[in-house]
């Protein structure tokens, strides 16, 4: 029987990380969705290469012992900017606080994520994947980039996933409103959206010597859908976890 592509991501789950050497000393790394997961661990491979970093989240509680450690143990700067991205206008403050402190921004990485079995809505009315996902992503990528055109050579990686394979975009629909909703179609369509978004800045940004890539990270063990019912945190924990591996 042929391998489902759609599970390609436990088929592939186990292989070896490759690390880098390059040494980072003196640039600027802003990260988002960075107090937990694939941002966290990204944080703090990078701490050790002696980036600094702009550490954007939505809980600044939980990211102040995450600024400590780091600053004690890398001796870097380490700057917090808060921001629920399921709210453009907190997106927008957050991009302005950063454009107001850093004249200069060497690498963005666009980690925050969320995943959800339930049709969600955030304050403008649109389905909570997609507003997270992309359009928020989106915005603040975009709010940013004139300075990373400036302070280029530069670079923009995109945490994606093997989730756009679960949901093309649908125009006419993002919200839901005329199909059944699944916590996949709504995850798959807002990393198709991400997916397309990138490669049309790549093409954008050809000669501006801005590099943008996607990434799939691997199937690894984060707490992106979480806040789901018992049913998906059962099954998370006792089936799907196991095809896992630590982001560190």
């Amino acid at each position: 029987m042929k391998w489902p592509e759609e599970l390609n991501f436990m088929k592939n789950s186990k292989a070896v990380q490759k690390e880098s050497t390059t040494s980072m000393a003196g640039k600027l790394t802003i990260i988002t969705g960075a107090t937990s997961g694939v941002g966290l661990s990204t944080a703090k491979i990078l701490a050790a290469s002696k980036s600094n970093l702009v550490l954007v989240c939505r809980n600044e509680a939980k990211a102040l012992p995450i600024q400590a450690e780091l600053i004690e143990k890398h001796g870097i700067e380490v700057d917090i900017v808060v921001a629920d991205f399921s709210n453009f206008d907190q997106v927008r403050k957050a991009a302005s606080l950063i454009l107001s402190r850093y004249p200069r921004i060497d690498v963005l990485i666009n980690s925050v994520g969320i995943h959800s079995t339930r049709r969600l809505y955030n304050d403008d009315g649109i389905e909570l994947c997609f507003a997270v996902n992309h359009l928020s992503t989106f915005l603040f990528t975009k709010l940013l980039l004139p300075t990373m055109i400036q302070s280029a050579p530069s670079r923009i990686i995109q945490v994606n996933s093997e989730g756009h394979r679960f949901s093309s975009v649908k125009l006419k629909d993002i919200n839901f409103k005329r199909r059944i909703y699944t916590g996949l179609k709504g995850y798959g369509q807002s990393k198709t959206a991400q997916l397309l978004t990138i490669l049309e800045l790549d093409d954008q940004l050809k000669d501006t010597n801005v590099t943008i890539n996607s990434c799939h990270p691997g199937a690894v063990k984060t707490a992106i859908g979480s806040n789901n019912g018992w049913v998906y945190r059962f099954f998370f924990k006792h089936v799907t976890s196991h095809f896992l591996k630590d982001p560190i």
